[in-house]
């Protein structure tokens, strides 16, 4: 893709994702005046309209931060495994997160915490380290065993999970609201406590860009043309790690973001990962605080979950991108 027409779609999606986060601030589940909201946002003082639109600020920003995490993720994991269905998912991380907070629950014997961010981060990333280093000792190398390693500890997982939320009602109670994904409830602090591990992963994806164009032709072309595979598979991992752990930790699991927006940043930007990481990056927090509006204007005065939401679209979604072909490599 050109130069001129890569530059034209970013800023396409840099607008779209400005467009959402201005109405984020002006819907909500409350209905406000927007007259009054403009003026609140231009110096008037309101102190309802000035709480309610931090609220909504805060949870725009986690929108825009986790979405794009999730995209890039989600990018970088169909890069290196070259499977259109990839999402941060086959990595263990979400469940590994949800089995580090319900063990942290059971163990306390409180709920989910301001502290809990970090016990689910660190699950997550335990996980993945986890998954890899077992997946990465087959003898083939093939990234087919690094899947079926993921699939194998996060069925396990899952049954600890069960267990533990099945015995013990009150981790239940706390776990059955995190496991759903909401940004709701959420401040500028777990904004900026997973800000480090977000712009690593994003540096580190751009960084793995052009290394992830070779590795679509092959792993046998990109040893050919000079691409350490291996090295760019553990890079990819990591990043992809980074990214979905500290979004899964800020807001609790997020479905099909990490999987349907590549496929649409794919046909949007092409098969070039220098582009198509950036254009996932803005799509995703533009889909995810879109999907955050809905959930709070659809069932007004209450609220539908962004993680609701984002799955109730993302399956139709992700099934027309198949039919109508977006979703081909």
């Amino acid at each position: 893709m050109s130069k001129v027409r890569g530059s034209l779609v970013v800023l396409g999606a840099l607008a779209g994702l400005a467009a959402a986060s201005v109405a984020s601030l002006f819907l909500g589940g409350k209905v406000t005046d927007p007259g009054a909201v403009l003026g609140v946002l231009t110096g008037t003082p309101d102190p309802y309209l000035e709480a309610v639109l931090d609220a909504r600020f805060a949870r725009t920003v986690m929108g825009a931060l986790v979405g794009c995490a999730l995209a890039v993720a989600g990018v970088v994991i169909q890069g290196i495994t070259r499977n259109p269905l990839g999402d941060p998912g086959l990595l263990g991380v979400t469940v590994g997160a949800s089995a580090a907070m319900v063990t942290a629950a059971a163990v306390s014997g409180a709920g989910f915490g301001a502290g809990s961010i970090w016990v689910a981060m660190v699950g997550a990333l335990l996980t993945v380290l986890l998954v890899y280093t077992v997946g990465g000792r087959s003898a083939s190398g093939s990234v087919v065993t690094l899947l079926l390693t993921g699939a194998v500890v996060s069925a396990v997982l899952s049954a600890y999970i069960e267990a533990m939320t099945l015995t013990n009602p009150k981790v239940f109670d706390s776990f059955r609201f995190w496991v759903i994904g909401a940004l709701g409830g959420r401040d500028l602090e777990v904004a900026a406590s997973i800000a480090p591990a977000l712009i690593v992963g994003l540096l580190l994806a751009m960084v793995l860009a052009p290394s992830l164009n070779n590795l679509a032709l092959g792993e046998d072309v990109a040893t050919s043309l000079g691409t350490p595979v291996a090295l760019v598979r553990a890079g990819g991992i990591l990043a992809a790690a980074l990214l979905s752990a500290a979004g899964t930790a800020a807001v609790g699991p997020i479905a099909f973001v990490g999987l349907a927006v590549p496929h649409l940043a794919r046909s949007l930007a092409g098969s070039d990962h220098r582009w198509q990481i950036p254009v996932a990056a803005l799509l995703g927090g533009m889909l995810l605080i879109v999907a955050d509006i809905l959930g709070r204007i659809v069932a007004r005065p209450e609220e539908i979950m962004v993680g609701i939401v984002t799955a109730l679209l993302g399956a139709p979604f992700l099934l027309l991108a198949v039919r109508r072909g977006w979703a081909a490599r």
